[in-house]
């Protein structure tokens, strides 16, 4: 029996999670044109969380290829009616995607209703220059100036991204004021995550067609700012984390993973945050040592 790439690595990995008792849900590995899959448990939508991040950063590139936003351009440009403090006029949809914007407003369980907005605050808050903080309220910032010029981010990627990849009926979690919440509540199955995980390997390539410039794939992992000394957590860009090793991810809470090397992404849904870190790192050794199908 022929063993594909993808299935070596499918079984390296399913044999560490159980080994471990890393609460993994799904797992889906493309090695090349190889894929193989795991379940867990069955198969459910679940919140990705911040891996929405990236699908925000897709949905700033496609309006930024259809002429609809500059992601350089400061995004007071797009919401004259906002009160913004010092500096924070001078913020772009790139420092917003890149947590860049040097305003201090960090993660909280409630940042979605503390407010009346949550990118009214933001943004009427200063700037500290290019300072790095991580907070879904700079991603929730920029899906606002975004929605600004595209309409519902949702509906605007509906027919660019979603459908396109065979994904329907995405309901993306509201805010009060009911945008989407941009760097959470997304559910999708890990089958579906792992689309778009192909989209992003292809550099934005879906069965011979375009749906966004590969620049914006790109810069997802380059041109990396200093995020802290944390072991792969230090160098962030739009959306990426750099690492484990070699490779790059996008990463959210609880375990829900889509990494990057070479020809491969693999993608883990999960409910276990606090063992993330060791399998990604697992993930990327078992890549490295994955041999040809034999």
């Amino acid at each position: 029996m022929i063993v594909n790439r993808a299935q070596r690595a499918r079984d390296r990995i399913v044999d560490r999670v159980d080994a471990t008792g890393f609460s993994a849900h799904g797992l889906h590995v493309r090695v090349g044109e190889d894929v193989a899959e795991h379940r867990w448990t069955a198969d459910f939508r679940e919140d990705v969380q911040s891996v929405a991040k990236g699908v925000c950063v897709l949905a700033a590139g496609i309006a930024a290829d259809e002429g609809a936003v500059s992601l350089d351009e400061p995004v007071a440009t797009y919401l004259p009616g906002f009160e913004f403090g010092a500096g924070s006029d001078a913020v772009t949809l790139r420092r917003l995607l890149t947590m860049t914007s040097g305003i201090d407003l960090p993660w909280s369980e409630t940042m979605m209703s503390d407010w009346p907005d949550l990118a009214r605050e933001f943004l009427r808050r200063p700037s500290r220059g290019r300072v790095f903080q991580y907070s879904n309220a700079s991603t929730y910032t920029a899906m606002t100036a975004l929605a600004a010029r595209v309409g519902d981010v949702a509906d605007f990627l509906a027919a660019r991204l979603f459908e396109p990849l065979g994904i329907e009926a995405v309901e993306w979690e509201r805010s009060p004021n009911g945008r989407i919440v941009a760097g959470g509540g997304l559910p999708l199955r890990t089958e579906e995550l792992a689309r778009i995980g192909l989209l992003i390997r292809n550099r934005g390539e879906w069965q011979g067609h375009s749906l966004i410039a590969a620049e914006w794939i790109d810069a997802m992992h380059a041109d990396w700012v200093v995020a802290g000394e944390s072991p792969a957590y230090d160098r962030y860009a739009l959306a990426g984390w750099n690492g484990p090793g070699a490779a790059w991810r996008l990463h959210g809470a609880h375990g829900q993973l889509m990494i990057f090397l070479g020809d491969a992404v693999v993608t883990i849904t999960a409910e276990d945050h606090f063992g993330a870190d060791t399998i990604a790192a697992f993930v990327v050794e078992t890549l490295a040592v994955t041999p040809t199908a034999s």
